[in-house]
C-alpha cells in the first residue's frame, strides 16, 4: 500500500495489473490514492465473478502475486482518461485480452484508428436514404477498429433477433461502427443461433458476401450519426 505522502504526490494516474506466470498485463485502470490495490482486496473478499477476478484469483490460488505498474502517474482526471483508453485500445488491439469490461472513454470517435479510418472519419457524408432493403447493424461492441474485412463480416453476420418478415425481405446488412457504415454485405441466406443461458434464443445470423461496387459506392464511409437517437441500445435499424 502506499504511504500517505506518496498518495498525495501521485494525483491521478493509470496503472497495469500484471500477471506473474508471464508477466503480461491482464488490466488497465486509472485511479487515485490505493485504487491499484483495491482489485486484490475485491477478488478476496467477494464472490462476484469477471475475468479481472477470476484472474486474480487464479494467480493467489498459484501463491504468486498480482504485479503492480504505475504507467503515468501526476495527472489530471482527464490526462488519466485519456492515457487509460490509449492503453485498453493498442492492447486489445495486439491480443492481449484485456479484462477490462467497460471501454475506454472517448473510445468511438478518438480511440484506435487505421488512417483510412481517420480520413474516413472526418470527411464522411450523411446518408441520407436507403436505396435498398436493408439491416443496419452496429457492431461496436464486437468489433475492434484497425481490424480486417473478414473481421467486419464475422462482427456483423451474428447473432441478432430478426423477425421473418425482415428475414424474408432485405437483402443488404450495412456494417456500422461508430455512426459510419464501414461495409455493406449481401445477404445470401439466415440461420438459427443457440446461444446457451440467453434469455431469448430467437436469434440469427446470416451468410454472404461483400457487396457489388455499385451497391457499396452508395453506403461506404457514409455517417448515419445524425440519425441515431442518444441513450439507443438496440443495435439493429432497418430506416434512417
Amino acid at each position: 500500500m502506499f504511504d500517505n505522502k506518496t498518495v498525495e504526490l501521485l494525483e491521478y494516474y493509470v496503472y497495469a495489473l500484471i500477471n506473474p506466470v508471464d508477466n503480461t498485463p491482464f488490466y488497465i485502470g486509472k485511479g487515485v490514492g490505493n485504487r491499484v490495490f483495491n482489485h486484490k482486496h475485491c477478488a478476496i473478499q467477494y464472490e462476484d465473478s469477471s475475468l479481472k477476478l477470476d484472474t486474480i484469483r487464479d494467480i493467489i490460488s498459484k501463491n504468486l502475486e498480482v504485479g503492480h505498474i504505475i504507467i503515468r502517474h501526476g495527472l489530471k482526471e482527464s490526462e488519466a482518461f485519456e492515457v487509460e483508453a490509449s492503453l485498453m485500445d493498442f492492447g486489445n488491439y495486439i491480443g492481449l485480452n484485456l479484462s477490462n469490461i467497460v471501454e475506454g472513454h472517448h473510445v468511438g470517435f478518438k480511440g484506435l484508428m487505421t488512417t483510412d479510418e481517420i480520413i474516413r472519419l472526418h470527411n464522411a457524408q450523411p446518408l441520407d436514404k436507403l436505396e435498398h432493403s436493408a439491416i443496419i447493424i452496429n457492431i461496436n461492441k464486437k468489433y475492434n477498429r484497425g481490424n480486417s474485412s473478414d473481421a467486419i463480416y464475422q462482427a456483423t453476420k451474428q447473432a441478432w433477433i430478426v423477425g421473418e418478415h425482415r428475414r424474408n425481405t432485405v437483402e443488404y446488412a450495412l456494417a456500422e461502427y461508430s455512426g459510419i457504415v464501414i461495409e455493406v454485405f449481401h445477404i445470401e441466406e439466415w440461420y438459427p443461433v443457440h446461444i446457451p443461458n440467453a434469455k431469448r434464443q430467437n436469434r440469427w445470423g446470416f451468410n454472404g458476401a461483400v457487396a457489388s461496387d455499385d451497391v457499396r459506392e452508395l453506403y461506404i464511409n457514409k455517417s448515419i450519426a445524425h440519425t441515431k437517437k442518444k441513450g439507443a441500445a438496440n443495435p439493429i435499424k432497418y430506416s434512417l
